[in-house]
């Protein structure tokens, strides 16, 4: 099923930040960002920015625009919560399922105690009508292996993981089922919050910038795009489709659920991020712990890199680019001038595919102008997490390096607390020190994986022509 045709009554609604060129024949947008050409034909088939799929003709234009990232889906059906069973592993954490358990009300729920110290005992939760079965590992195997112990014990089309440590808000699952309408799509996941968002400093910054919270943007999940992967804290799968993908692989500790976005997405299957569907997550918010998890999450990327080779770079952009951000970076008279001939060039280059539509020369500046900022914000973050300990070299021999660097981490900072603040959130200040040091631990993490593997492809960008 996973290049079947979209089912009429299905419909897909054009991103808002998407935006069109030469009467709709243009689309420019997604993320990384995209240039799509339309067929006339196509364009009048859009009207007000929305496609029902009533045929094979619409079947084709929608899937093209969902698979180009410049369109959403809007389901037409959602399958039953009956049809829904959850898989909880557990380790040592009784009374995060005592919190739990109450809100699956109805469900079939697979607990999955992964060698506690102490067998666990489900509490006694007065009010909870789900039909639980509860399984034991003798000794710990790891979250990887305890999710497929579930997996193995569900009977349901759809499996639903939640981790011991989260809480579904309401109307979770109905939101997410909905996108099963479309029998490509092999899994969805929801947005993970905070389950105490006020607190101390450390607890409101994590409330906007947790490495679990995707964002409130909607989107495909894909490697390179805006949400490359979905955590395992909380997803919502296929059962067969992930049988036969053999699961989660349990040889990996950290990063198993990237992987297994990525493997979904090999083998030709959609994935959904929707962030209309909350789940509560209880953030660690003690600094010791929280710095140690943020450096384990970067302990994966060479594993990852290791068996997705190219899909985890740093940076990943055209030469052109690459060279026009690092020229205009240089802040010298010759490098500013180098970056804006290569960006003349780039606009002439791209030119010439819309050489047939109207004001071809401003939509290809537009997309070059696009390429650019991408490319230097990449950069940026590139020079304060995955490269940080290059950058601190570079600091200690240059003092034009080092004003540089001092402008990108405050710039840097500030652009990401305007992105992601939430109300009651830290100030601009105090997130930008936070994401600094969220940043050292991540770089310190994934440049301990790369020396303890002997393998540098977690740094080596992905440059094109």
């Amino acid at each position: 099923m996973r290049d079947a045709r979209l089912p009429d009554g299905f419909g897909i609604r054009i991103d808002p930040m998407v935006r069109s060129y030469s009467g709709g024949r243009v689309l420019i947008g997604g993320s990384p960002t995209r240039m799509l050409k339309l067929a006339p034909a196509a364009v009048d088939m859009i009207g007000g920015g929305y496609l029902e799929v009533v045929d094979s003709r619409t079947a084709v234009v929608a899937r093209r625009l969902l698979d180009s990232g410049v369109a959403n889906p809007r389901p037409m059906t959602t399958p039953s919560p009956s049809d829904v069973t959850v898989v909880v592993p557990v380790r040592d954490n009784v009374d995060g399922i005592a919190r739990l358990m109450p809100t699956l009300r109805g469900l079939e729920l697979v607990v999955v105690d992964d060698g506690s110290a102490s067998p666990l005992e489900l509490p006694d939760v007065s009010g909870c009508t789900a039909h639980v079965t509860l399984l034991r590992h003798d000794r710990s195997r790891g979250p990887a292996a305890a999710r497929n112990t579930g997996l193995q014990a569900a009977k349901t089309p759809f499996v639903a993981f939640l981790d011991s440590d989260v809480v579904p808000q309401t109307g979770w699952l109905e939101r997410m089922l909905g996108h099963f309408s479309d029998p490509s799509v092999a899994l969805v996941a929801p947005r993970i919050v905070a389950l105490e968002p006020d607190g101390a400093m450390l607890a409101r910054y994590e409330h906007a910038r947790s490495s679990l919270d995707l964002g409130r943007k909607e989107s495909a999940v894909r490697s390179g795009g805006a949400v490359s992967y979905v955590p395992s804290a909380a997803m919502l799968v296929r059962r067969e489709v992930l049988a036969d993908a053999g699961g989660f692989d349990e040889a990996m500790h950290v990063a198993e659920d990237v992987d297994l976005c990525w493997r979904l997405q090999e083998a030709g299957w959609r994935l959904r991020y929707e962030p209309v569907a909350h789940v509560a997550h209880d953030h660690r918010v003690s600094f010791g712990r929280w710095f140690t998890r943020k450096a384990f999450y970067g302990t994966g990327a060479a594993e990852l890199a290791a068996r997705h080779e190219g899909m985890v770079p740093p940076i990943a952009m055209s030469k052109w680019t690459l060279v026009s951000v690092l020229a205009v970076a240089s802040c010298t008279r010759t490098g500013i001038l180098s970056g804006l001939v290569t960006f003349l060039i780039t606009v002439l280059r791209l030119r010439r595919t819309f050489v047939d539509l109207d004001r071809p020369t401003r939509i290809a500046a537009i997309l070059a102008a696009r390429g650019f900022s991408s490319g230097a914000w990449q950069v940026a973050s590139a020079m304060c997490r995955s490269y940080w300990p290059v950058t601190l070299l570079a600091v200690l021999f240059s003092r034009r390096i080092r004003r540089l660097v001092v402008a990108v981490a405050i710039t840097e900072g500030a652009v990401d607390w305007a992105t992601h603040r939430e109300p009651g959130g830290l100030g601009p200040i105090r997130h930008t020190m936070f994401k600094r040091l969220d940043d050292v631990a991540y770089g310190a993490g994934l440049w301990r994986g790369v020396i303890k593997a002997r393998d540098l492809r977690a740094l080596k960008p992905r440059l094109g022509s």
